[in-house]
């Protein structure tokens, strides 16, 4: 089935997210209290809630996306590219600019989102912030009422379950296993927090979430039995 997709039909993502605030110390009482109770089984007693807070980026409700990244391929005749652009900047004006991508140029039934981990993580991520901030979700993201087969999301970890539902690989062991060069050669997710609130990197960000967006292009290919792309192939948009 994966060989009988057009890859242009594949629009590729990875999204880099953050706490929404930068201390913890920002968070009204009510929040401190919701973020103590909604951690509560993941810190144990290891940590404080204070301490665990620069791990809030994983959850919408506390985090923001700070980066979308998509990727997709171009085929004239027997030459290839893939395009990759990002969304970056506030959070509501970047959530925007993706769903008019998708509705302008991704809106097609037969047309997928493609992730690492994305059913999981990605997709809601981005369908959570955008009811957070009021934005009504774009058809590929609203999954009410949908039947599972009609839902347009294609997921490389699910790809590598093969109905292994107990099993994660991270986007780093696959490539590495695959031989795809890593994406993770400069920072990983667990930086992310740091280079943007620290160091105020944003590009860095950007050029890691754009790796990350190749790298799982680059996975689909290998499960289909294709060429890796080259890195003139990749253009930068």
């Amino acid at each position: 089935m994966l060989h009988k997709l057009n890859l242009e039909h594949i629009l590729f993502l990875d999204i880099e997210t953050v706490p929404e605030y930068k201390n913890y110390d920002d968070l009204g009482e009510e929040m401190k209290y919701l973020w103590a109770d909604k951690t509560k089984y993941q810190r144990k007693e290891d940590f404080s809630p204070e301490e665990f807070y620069e791990r809030a980026g994983i959850w919408a409700e506390f985090g923001k996306i700070v980066c979308i990244s998509v990727g997709y391929f171009r085929f004239k005749g027997e030459t290839r590219s893939f395009r990759t652009t990002s969304f970056y900047g506030e959070e509501k004006q970047l959530l925007l600019d993706f769903k008019n991508l998708l509705e302008t140029h991704f809106s097609k039934p037969y047309q997928l989102l493609c992730a690492h981990n994305g059913k999981e993580f990605d997709f809601p991520y981005i369908a959570r912030r955008m009811i957070i901030h009021s934005i009504a979700l774009p058809y590929k993201l609203n999954l009410f009422g949908k039947k599972p087969w009609e839902v347009a999301h294609l997921d490389t970890l699910d790809l590598w379950k093969f109905g292994d539902y107990k099993h994660y690989t991270s986007l780093k062991l696959m490539t590495s296993i695959l031989g795809i060069p890593s994406p993770k050669d400069d920072i990983d997710g667990s930086q992310v927090r740091e280079v943007y609130y620290e160091e105020e990197d944003i590009d860095r960000i950007i050029v890691y979430c754009e790796k990350d967006t190749i790298a799982v292009a680059q996975i689909v290919l290998r499960l289909r039995q294709e060429e890796l792309l080259d890195d003139d192939e990749v253009i930068s948009i």
